[in-house]
């Protein structure tokens, strides 16, 4: 049996080595690419820290409008978004934090601002009636109920987080 040399030629020699830098270089370029492709749906969803909104004290059984802004981090941009929520309290005393976002087409919904519909939430872009603990109407545009936010009363005060699809919260 005779053993067979294996050396590498010159020619081979570079042609290896320059593939392998190429190589290296191309995947130094492609991975950040792949990562800020897929980074969004390998990062867990963040959670709106709670923020106080109002005082228990203010709260009737009658939906009352609250403005109330975030901090919000976009990439490095920090910003304040302002957010609104209908919040009263039922009728056991509970509190109910409601989305004025409508769920058809996102415009917002007033409280009792519909004449013919005093007692309900009401959207005046499509005439979309909700009931008063964010329950959409049927035969009317919204095909779904308000979302709701999450809440917690401390200190007498009440503070909201994210607002969340009325199964979910």
């Amino acid at each position: 049996m005779s053993e067979k040399n294996h050396r590498v030629s010159r020619r081979q020699f570079l042609n290896y080595t320059l593939t392998g830098v190429g190589g290296f270089m191309a995947a130094g370029m492609l991975m950040p690419m792949v990562r800020f492709a897929i980074d969004p749906v390998l990062k867990a969803g963040a959670e709106q820290d709670m923020v106080p909104v109002c005082d228990e004290s203010e709260l009737t059984t009658e939906p009352q409008r609250f403005d109330f802004k975030i901090d919000q981090v976009d990439a490095w941009y920090e910003s304040e978004e302002p957010r609104s929520a209908w919040i009263f309290k039922s009728e056991s005393g509970d509190v109910i934090a409601l989305s004025p976002v409508c769920k058809h087409l996102g415009c917002t919904v007033n409280w009792a601002s519909d004449k013919a519909n005093p007692n309900r939430f009401f959207c005046p872009c499509h005439y979309g009636l909700y009931e008063k603990n964010g329950d959409n109407v049927p035969n009317t545009p919204p095909l779904a109920p308000l979302d709701v936010y999450e809440h917690k009363v401390e200190d007498g005060k009440v503070y909201l987080g994210s607002a969340k699809p009325k199964g979910e919260a």
